[in-house]
């Protein structure tokens, strides 16, 4: 989620939303950035007018009713490379928390 808010940082100054900005927003925060997360966020916005999106957003704090329309071919699989991203990430979260349990028990 920080990578989101990141990028709406830099849109509500003027800036151009880009992976370096949303990098350096994120570094100065104190966050460890993910590089890959960076870049998937840039390139699921290409295309998206924040403003439009912003204002079309519902901020009631409960689930939209309605269920989203299917996306476009290019955003599936857009969608489907940063799930798989994630996943990716995830993963090796675990692998680097197992190691860390490997020492405990020498």
């Amino acid at each position: 989620m920080e990578y989101v808010y990141a990028a709406l940082v830099l849109h509500a100054t003027g800036k151009e939303v880009t992976e370096e900005g949303v990098t350096n927003v994120l570094g100065a925060a104190g966050a460890t950035v993910n590089e890959a997360r960076a870049k998937a966020l840039i390139a699921a916005l290409e295309g998206i007018n924040i403003d439009d999106a912003i204002s079309k957003a519902v901020f009631t704090g409960a689930p939209a009713v309605a269920a989203p329309a299917a996306p476009a071919p290019k955003e599936a699989k857009e969608e489907a490379k940063v799930e798989e991203e994630k996943e990716k990430e995830k993963e090796e979260e675990e692998e680097t928390g197992m190691e860390g349990l490997g020492a405990l028990f020498g």
